[in-house]
């Protein structure tokens, strides 16, 4: 990767996979883009990726090699906005197969556990299992997975994707996903010591910590394409967890953490119908994925981190 286009860059993994990629590869290699205006990550555009022209004209002043498409809608959103999800989620990723395949870039476009529906084995849900989401985000990851195969069968475009699970981060809030909650759950232990699940108890999903998702982005992005076989749509993960279990960890660093459930019935919908866990051998014997953080180890790492700004916000107000 010479020169890099990134979408959605204001976003939960934008945030970081800017950062990370400009550490890699410097500063003035990484163009950041959003629909808002972002400060201090120069270079930045502002984008619309529903405007095709747009994406195809930035894409070419900077004369960049590959684009890293984040900008979506994610899935509790989109299932209450579906129709406006569909021209983001849809419409942004056909523009950018598009200017890629005008500019000969890469691409990689990140897909979801939510390409699964109730049809599909729960635990350990092998990679090419069927896929019969039953919500509108599914329904796009689905989709975007088949477009990307066929730029890259019809055209030659070298797209690649993660099937990511929840991510959690400390770094940046979530965007309105199904698993939000694992990271609402670590920012009010540290604020309030207690936290009411939108999720049931007992519903486990698929977990991974945000370095994780970044490394593993960056590692495919710079495998041998040879060795790919499942190029757009690979699945990863670190954990398979409930709150409880969450809860659980926390209580290691915080033994008076109080967890709760207050589910609600369109996100215990979406998570009901995704996968409990996920299998991962392909990602790991085709490139060689190997997440670093289990359970404990992110855990620590998530309270650290929030009991430091939690301490400096507390001493600006004294």
């Amino acid at each position: 990767m010479e020169r890099i286009l990134v979408t959605g860059a204001g976003g939960q993994i934008g945030t970081e996979l800017v950062a990370a990629l400009r550490e890699r590869y410097g500063a003035s290699r990484v163009i950041a883009s959003d629909r808002r205006s972002l400060a201090d990550i120069e270079p930045f555009e502002q984008l619309d990726v529903t405007d095709g022209k747009a994406v195809l004209r930035l894409a070419g002043k900077y004369k960049v090699d590959t684009i890293i498409h984040l900008a979506a809608m994610l899935s509790a959103t989109a299932e209450a906005q579906p129709l406006a999800a569909w021209h983001v989620n849809m419409g942004g990723l056909l523009n950018v197969l598009e200017a890629a395949r005008e500019l000969n870039c890469s691409v990689f476009v990140p897909s979801s556990i939510a390409v699964f529906g109730p049809g599909a084995e729960p635990n350990g849900t092998p990679q090419t299992a069927v896929q019969r989401p039953i919500t509108m985000y599914g329904i796009h990851k689905t989709a975007g997975e088949l477009l990307c195969d066929y730029y890259y069968l019809k055209y030659g475009v070298d797209t690649r994707g993660l099937r990511f699970p929840g991510l959690i981060s400390h770094a940046a809030p979530p965007g309105g996903g199904t698993t939000d909650y694992a990271v609402e759950m670590y920012v009010e232990a540290v604020k309030k010591k207690a936290y009411t699940s939108y999720i049931a108890e007992g519903t486990f999903l698929d977990m991974m910590y945000m370095p994780d998702a970044l490394n593993a982005t960056i590692r495919l992005m710079e495998a041998d394409p040879a060795r790919l076989k499942h190029r757009n749509a690979y699945n990863v993960s670190a954990m398979s967890v409930d709150p409880a279990a969450i809860a659980g960890s926390i209580r290691r660093r915080i033994p008076d953490f109080a967890l709760d459930y207050a589910p609600d019935p369109l996100r215990q919908s979406i998570a009901e119908s995704w996968p409990n866990s996920l299998d991962t051998s392909c990602a790991e014997e085709e490139w060689g994925f190997r997440p670093q953080y289990d359970l404990d180890r992110m855990t620590e790492d998530m309270l650290d981190h929030l009991m430091r700004r939690e301490a400096y916000r507390f001493r600006q107000v004294q």
